[in-house]
């Protein structure tokens, strides 16, 4: 990074592909734990998994984000989903493979993949 105009464009590419955005209260919120230990974990991947799916797919409805520390660091990568009318999903160690899944079925299909989700780990046990 050599000046603060690429900085801009750095930052704005990003909020394209992960669509920021700011109030939204509407439609499905995905949100990737991106804290020391989640980056550690292999967070980076996740996240452009989603991102990426999302925006080849058009998915409007749908907002990926990130967010600190989730404080489930052994758990880490952490993806929660957030749907209008439905408990939050929560998916732990997570990797682009599963991310992969976890778009495909949840985000297009609505359908959460239980085998990932925190709710079928010894953490729940």
């Amino acid at each position: 990074m050599k000046s603060l105009a690429e900085l801009k464009a750095i930052k704005e590419k990003m909020q394209g592909q992960v669509g920021l955005r700011e109030g939204s209260e509407d439609g499905t919120r995905v949100v990737v734990g991106m804290a020391t230990c989640g980056i550690a974990a292999g967070a980076r991947p996740v996240l452009k998994v989603l991102a990426d799916f999302v925006q080849e797919k058009g998915l409007a409805n749908i907002t990926v984000t990130q967010t600190g520390c989730i404080g489930l660091c052994q758990y880490e990568p952490i993806v929660e989903v957030y749907e209008p009318g439905k408990e939050k999903v929560t998916y732990i160690k997570v990797d682009a493979d599963k991310a992969k899944t976890i778009a495909e079925q949840h985000l297009a299909r609505g359908q959460a993949v239980q085998e990932y989700t925190v709710s079928n780990s010894e953490l729940a046990k």
